[in-house]
């Protein structure tokens, strides 16, 4: 079994991993007590359960998941919240201080003195693993647990499991909705990072999340709460080839040959389809033809960059549900061909698509997108700026 092992840092990292273990546990049928309550007499959730949860004693499923933070009070949050008492009460490891939005804090000082305990609790996971296939990372660059201790983290980990993929979605600091002053050179500290430790990095940013929200889902006040759930979404549609059985299968190693043509550019742009409002769900019929569309729109991208301003090296699709194979490869071939401007020349056919039959609850067919595209300099352009 490829096991992947969740790791969440800081008060962001933290958010985005508690939704994504209810989006998790939604899909495989496992309810906040860990206990399996699934379809009867479907064994597809119970199949490759364990690429995310450890079963324990007594058939409770316990998530794989390390929980950090350098003060209590997400944590504490999160245990008092209705899937808290799903996680090992072990794997919560947190400090008293508070990193104080300082990277450095997180880093070298109030990091460096949790971090071992942090990777005691890393190691103790990894080696209950079968075949552990990597690392995915919950994070966000503008605090200073997650982007200074998440990168200390990673660069640990990095030494101890080499040969392990190691996967983050990291939250930057979004341009227009900033919430300290020293955003830019948190961020600037952690890409520095990322690019030398990580092997694929999901770019995401609040204000790009928001105008989803505002736009395509029509939400007048988003919380944190419904952006959290878009990218559990996306986090949720990246391995659902490693959960469920699918036509065409991947993983996060395919995922990184396929996507990445030199190793330092690892910084994808993730979208999802479909994303409606609640009221207009009756007027869009699910197709291949129609998700292929949205995933490719500028508006679905989840970090705010736009990929019209500059082109794919390469790009992958997954597509859930039952769908003809013949149908989602005519029509990535269309993509190519219709915008042929917008992918490089030099990378021939460079979209890779994946199939998984297993829907996400309460949709027929879905759709996850990773594109590496070089407008995403128009991220790290942005903080540089800011930084300067």
């Amino acid at each position: 079994m490829r096991e992947i092992l969740h790791i969440q840092g800081g008060q962001c990292g933290n958010q985005i991993g508690s939704k994504f273990w209810e989006v998790i546990c939604d899909e495989h049928g496992v309810d906040a007590t860990g206990r399996y309550k699934g379809d009867e007499g479907s064994d597809l959730q119970l199949e490759r359960i364990n690429v995310y949860y450890n079963e324990a004693s007594g058939g409770r499923y316990v998530p794989r998941a390390v929980l950090m933070d350098l003060e209590p009070g997400t944590m504490d949050s999160i245990r008092s919240g209705p899937y808290g008492q799903i996680f090992r009460p072990d794997n919560f490891v947190f400090g008293q201080s508070g990193a104080g939005n300082n990277w450095a804090k997180g880093h070298y000082t109030e990091g460096a003195e949790l971090i071992d305990a942090v990777l005691d609790v890393v190691r103790k996971e990894a080696e209950n693993c079968d075949c552990l296939q990597g690392f995915q990372v919950c994070h966000s660059l503008g605090g200073g647990t997650g982007s200074g201790m998440g990168t200390l983290l990673i660069s640990k980990i990095r030494e101890e499991y080499p040969d392990r993929m190691m996967l983050t979605f990291s939250v930057f600091p979004s341009p227009k909705v900033s919430d300290t002053v020293v955003e830019p050179y948190n961020a600037t500290l952690s890409v520095h990072q990322l690019v030398e430790n990580a092997d694929e990095c999901m770019v995401l940013d609040n204000e790009a999340l928001y105008d989803i929200c505002f736009r395509t889902l029509k939400l007048s006040t988003p919380s944190f709460g419904d952006l959290n759930h878009l990218i559990s979404a996306t986090m949720s549609g990246v391995t659902c080839c490693l959960r469920f059985p699918g036509q065409l299968n991947s993983d996060l190693r395919k995922l990184a040959v396929n996507l990445i043509p030199f190793p330092r550019l690892h910084f994808f742009m993730v979208g999802f389809a479909p994303l409606t409002s609640r009221g207009s769900q009756q007027y869009i019929s699910l197709t291949v033809p129609e998700l292929t569309q949205q995933m490719w729109d500028a508006k679905n991208m989840m970090c705010a960059a736009d990929p019209r301003h500059g082109r794919y090296l390469t790009a992958s699709a997954m597509f859930r549900g039952k769908m003809s194979t013949k149908e989602v490869d005519e029509q990535m071939i269309n993509v190519q061909n219709k915008n042929s401007s917008y992918f490089v020349e030099w990378i021939p056919n460079n979209v890779k698509s994946s199939v998984c039959d297993i829907p996400p609850r309460g949709l027929k067919m879905a759709s996850t997108f990773i594109g590496n595209s070089t407008s995403i300099q128009e991220m790290f352009r942005r903080v540089s700026e800011q930084f300067t």
